[in-house]
C-alpha cells in the first residue's frame, strides 16, 4: 500500500509538470484522435472493396479503383496526424524533462549544506541525469503510445457494436484476462526498477569519488579494492536490472497470447457467422481487421505500463531531491547588510552535526572592528565548524551570533556573505578562463584589477608563463593547475573582492614557504582595517593575531596575544613548542 501510495504521488506530480503544456497535450489528443479514425475507418473500405470482387468475371473495377484511392487518400490524412502527434509529443515531453531538470538544480542552491554534506555528488548527479533521462524515454513512449492506445480500443469496439454486437462480446470478455495479467506484472516491476535506479546511483557516486581520489587509491595501491567494489556494485546493478527487465518482458508474450485467443475467437464465430448469412465476408474482413487493431494496442500499453513503471521509479528519486526540504529562508523583516564595520558577537552558541553528538557548546566571543582572531586547536575541535556558522552554512542550534548588532537569522544571506572574504584550504575553480575565476566575484572587474589582484596574490608571475595567459581556459576544477597555483587563484579572487571582513582558512597550506611569506605580507597588508578569522595550524603564520582562540572539544579554552598565551604556559605553549620539536599532536 505504501508503495502504491508513493507511485500515485510520484504519477500526481508528473502531472502538474505537464498541466503546464495543456495546450501541446490537446493538440496531441486532437491528431491522435484524427489518426486513430483514419485508422479505423480504412477497414470499412476495405470490407467495401472486398465486397465489390464477388468473383471472376464479377468485379467491379470502377468502385475498386474509387475505394482504393480512398484507402490512400485516408492513410496519408492519418500518417500526417501521426507524425503531427509525435511531433507535439515530443515538445510537451522534453519540456517536462526541460522543467522537471531545472527545478532539481535549482533546488540545490536552496538545499542545506548538510543534505549536500551528507550526500555523495555521484548520487546527486545521477538523479538529476541519468533518471531524469530514464524518466523522458518512459514519458515519450507514454505520450505517444497512451493516448492512441486508448483511442484504438475504444473506436474499434465502436466499429465492432456498428457492424455485430455479438461477436463484440466475445472480444470484450476475453479482454479483462489481458488487463489482469499487465496490473500484475507492472505492481512488481515498479519497486525492481526503483531498486535499479537507487543502485545505478550508487554506482554513479562510487565511480565520481574514485576517479576524483585517483591519484590516491593509485598511491595507497587500492586498485584491486575498487575494482571489487564496483564489480560488486556492477554486479547488483545487473541483477536488478535483470529482475526488472525479466517482468517487464514478459508483459508483451503474455498479451499477445490472450490477443491470440481473441482473434481466434473472432474468427470462428465470425466464419459461423458469414454460413448463417449474418454476415458478408466483406464485413468478416473487416470485423477481423477490428480484432487485430483492437487487440494491438494492449501490447503497446502493456510495454508502455512498465516503461511507465521505470519512469515512475526514476521520477520519485528526482522528486525526492526536489521536495527535500530547503534550508530555513531569510526571515521576512531580514536587513542587508552593506558595507559591514566588522563588530562579531557570538552568544552561548551550541551547535551539533549530529544532536547525539555536540560539538560546540556554550561558546562565547567578542570581536571588535578590524581585529584579528585566530583559531587554533586540534582536528575535530570545531575550528572550520565557527566558520561555517559565521557564514551561515549551518544555523546555531541555540544561542545568536551577531554583526554590527543585528542577529545574523535576521540578515539576507546573500548580503552577508558578499561582506566576507573567504579563502579555504580546498581550493575551488569552475571551468574558465583564469580571469573568469579571479573575476568571479566582481565579474564586472576590469582588466587591470583583475591583474592587480593577480600580483597582490603573487600569481601573476605563472599566470603569465602560461599560454594564453590570463586567457587560459582551465578545466574542471582547475585542471592541470598544481594545488598551489590553484590557491593563488582563490586568493587573488578574494583580493580582487576586498570586503569588510575576512576568513581565512588554512589559505596558504599548499605554497611554498618563500611564497606564503610574501603572501603573508600582503594578507597584513589587506586584513588592515578588516576583522578577519585565521584557522591555523601553522601557528607561526598567527604571531601577529590580535586575539587568539585555542580551542578543544568545542570550548575555547584560552584566549589572548601570542605573547599573553605562551607565558600562561598552557595548551597553547604545548601546541607551539610541539610543532617545533617535530611533533605535531593535530594537523
Amino acid at each position: 500500500m505504501k508503495q502504491a501510495g508513493a507511485q500515485k504521488e510520484t504519477l500526481k506530480k508528473v502531472l502538474r509538470y505537464v498541466a503546464r503544456h495543456r495546450l501541446l497535450m490537446a493538440g496531441s489528443v486532437l491528431c491522435a484522435a484524427l489518426s486513430v479514425a483514419c485508422t479505423l475507418y480504412i477497414p470499412v473500405l476495405t470490407g467495401g472493396v472486398v465486397d465489390h470482387i464477388l468473383g471472376p468475371g464479377r468485379v467491379d473495377f470502377a468502385a475498386v479503383a474509387a475505394g482504393l484511392l480512398r484507402i490512400g487518400l485516408i492513410a496519408a490524412a492519418g500518417g500526417i496526424a501521426q507524425w503531427l502527434m509525435k511531433d507535439l509529443n515530443n515538445r510537451a515531453a522534453y519540456r517536462v524533462v526541460r522543467d522537471v531538470r531545472a527545478d532539481a538544480f535549482a533546488k540545490l542552491s536552496r538545499l542545506p549544506l548538510r543534505y549536500i554534506d551528507g550526500h555523495p555528488a555521484g548520487e546527486v548527479v545521477s538523479r538529476i541525469v541519468a533518471d531524469v533521462d530514464q524518466f523522458s524515454d518512459g514519458l515519450l513512449m507514454g505520450f505517444t503510445q497512451l493516448f492512441t492506445g486508448v483511442l484504438t480500443i475504444l473506436g474499434t469496439l465502436l466499429f465492432m457494436l456498428a457492424v455485430h454486437p455479438g461477436i463484440t462480446l466475445v472480444v470484450v470478455l476475453v479482454t479483462p484476462i489481458s488487463l489482469l495479467a499487465a496490473a500484475f506484472i507492472a505492481h512488481r516491476t515498479y519497486s525492481m526498477f526503483k531498486l535499479q535506479s537507487q543502485v545505478r546511483g550508487a554506482q554513479t557516486g562510487f565511480m565520481e569519488e574514485i576517479i576524483t581520489g585517483q591519484k590516491v587509491v593509485q598511491a595507497f595501491g587500492q586498485e584491486r579494492k575498487t575494482l571489487e567494489r564496483f564489480d560488486e556494485l556492477n554486479t547488483q546493478l545487473q541483477k536488478a536490472s535483470l529482475r526488472a527487465i525479466f517482468f517487464s518482458s514478459i508483459t508483451n508474450p503474455t498479451t499477445r497470447f490472450v490477443n491470440s485467443l481473441v482473434y481466434t475467437g473472432v474468427g470462428i464465430v465470425g466464419a459461423l457467422t458469414v454460413l448463417s448469412g449474418g454476415l458478408t465476408v466483406g464485413q468478416l474482413s473487416a470485423f477481423l481487421s477490428y480484432a487485430n487493431q483492437y487487440t494491438k494496442p494492449f501490447n503497446e500499453i502493456s510495454g508502455v505500463v512498465t516503461e511507465l513503471q521505470n519512469a515512475l521509479a526514476c521520477a520519485g528519486r528526482v522528486f525526492e531531491l526536489i521536495d527535500e526540504p530547503a534550508r530555513t529562508p531569510d526571515a521576512p523583516d531580514a536587513v542587508a547588510l552593506n558595507a559591514a564595520q566588522g563588530r562579531v558577537a557570538i552568544d552561548d552558541v551550541c551547535f551539533a552535526y549530529q544532536p547525539e553528538r555536540p560539538l560546540i557548546e556554550h561558546f562565547d566571543l567578542r570581536v571588535e572592528p578590524g581585529q584579528r582572531v585566530a583559531l587554533v586547536g586540534p582536528t575535530g575541535c570545531g575550528k572550520t565548524t565557527v566558520i561555517n556558522l559565521l557564514m551561515r552554512f549551518y544555523d546555531v542550534d541555540s544561542g545568536s551570533i551577531a554583526v554590527d548588532g543585528t542577529d545574523i537569522r535576521r540578515i539576507t544571506r546573500q548580503s552577508l556573505r558578499a561582506n566576507y572574504g573567504m579563502v579555504l584550504q580546498d581550493t575551488w575553480l569552475k571551468s574558465g578562463t583564469i580571469r573568469e575565476n579571479i573575476a568571479f566575484g566582481r565579474p564586472e572587474a576590469t582588466p587591470e584589477e583583475v591583474v592587480a589582484a593577480a600580483k597582490a596574490a603573487h600569481a601573476h608571475s605563472f599566470i603569465s608563463r602560461l599560454p594564453q595567459g590570463y586567457d587560459t581556459p582551465v578545466g574542471e576544477d582547475g585542471g592541470s593547475l598544481s594545488q598551489g597555483q590553484k590557491q593563488l587563484l582563490c586568493i587573488a579572487r578574494v583580493m580582487l573582492h576586498l570586503p569588510p571582513m575576512l576568513i581565512l582558512d588554512e589559505a596558504t597550506s599548499s605554497i611554498d614557504t618563500r611564497t606564503e611569506m610574501r603572501i603573508q605580507r600582503a594578507f597584513a597588508k589587506m586584513m588592515r582595517g578588516r576583522t578577519s578569522f585565521i584557522v591555523a595550524h601553522r601557528l607561526s603564520t598567527i604571531r601577529d593575531a590580535d586575539v587568539i582562540l585555542v580551542m578543544r572539544d568545542g570550548h575555547i579554552v584560552e584566549q589572548g596575544d601570542h605573547a599573553t598565551l605562551l607565558q600562561k604556559g598552557g595548551f597553547y605553549k604545548e601546541l607551539y613548542e610541539s610543532q617545533f620539536a617535530g611533533n605535531l599532536p593535530f594537523s
